[in-house]
């Protein structure tokens, strides 16, 4: 153990250089995480501490690293694998939705930009509409100025900044972020497909559960699209799976 503590404080060490050593970070990592997964499961410390503790974990290398660690799967491939195969059954399907007031809306947003990516992130931001939940402390667009405010009631959520508030998506974004317990704990990333997959590998990584309010939001992205714990869905979920796999393209 006062070995495993010595690597811990090593990594803490190299994570304030200038110059990171990653190939250390890495291997600091490997042989640390026996540790990290006791403290984090066992302790349940609030982020902001593990954040001080374990700062690797909050890097998009680690988020991967800890993710295969612990599931044994790719986190990016995995998502976007699984997302890039549904986008167009859940697109259907939320055409076919139009009584939920807020998909038309969102969909409406491919008009101007038909691209692929702009289909996974209408996919993702239509999910909790369509699972009839409220994504409102989840996912917030605001300016720059405006973060400190936005963050507030975040337990865990997507970020926007954006000098342009205009929904369901801005055009023009200045950065997406991860809020957890009310901070931003990752910023400068590139989309919010990309959010959406870097915060499953971290509330992997940090053992959070999802947040109530979004349970099924959250239970499709991970057995669904991920297919994760797929032989196991909630009677909502697997509804959903099967009329997305019933749809005809």
């Amino acid at each position: 153990m006062e070995m495993l503590e010595q690597d811990r404080n090593d990594l803490q060490s190299e994570m304030k250089k200038k110059n990171v050593d990653w190939k250390k970070v890495d291997a600091l990592m490997d042989s640390t995480f026996s540790l990290r997964r006791k403290e984090v499961i066992r302790e349940e410390p609030l982020v902001k501490d593990l954040k001080t503790r374990w700062p690797a974990l909050f890097t998009e290398r680690q988020i991967e690293a800890e993710f295969r660690r612990i599931v044994s799967k790719n986190l990016k491939q995995s998502f976007f694998d699984g997302l890039d195969e549904l986008v167009p059954r859940f697109l259907r399907v939320y055409r076919q939705r139009q009584t939920v007031k807020e998909l038309p809306a969102i969909l409406a947003s491919l008009d101007d930009d038909n691209s692929n990516q702009q289909k996974r992130a209408v996919v993702l931001l239509a999910l909790p509409y369509f699972m009839k939940e409220d994504p409102s402390n989840f996912f917030k667009i605001c300016k720059p100025n405006e973060e400190s405010e936005a963050v507030k009631g975040m337990d865990v959520g997507i970020l926007i900044l954006t000098e342009n508030e205009q929904r369901p998506l801005p055009k023009e974004v200045i950065d997406v972020a991860l809020a957890l317990e009310e901070d931003v704990v990752l910023r400068n990333l590139k989309d919010v497909p990309h959010a959406f997959s870097l915060l499953m590998g971290l509330l992997y990584g940090l053992n959070i559960h999802y947040p109530k309010g979004l349970r099924y939001m959250f239970e499709v992205i991970q057995k669904v699209i991920m297919k994760i714990g797929a032989e196991s869905c909630s009677a909502r979920v697997n509804s959903v799976r099967n009329r997305l796999m019933s749809t005809r393209m």
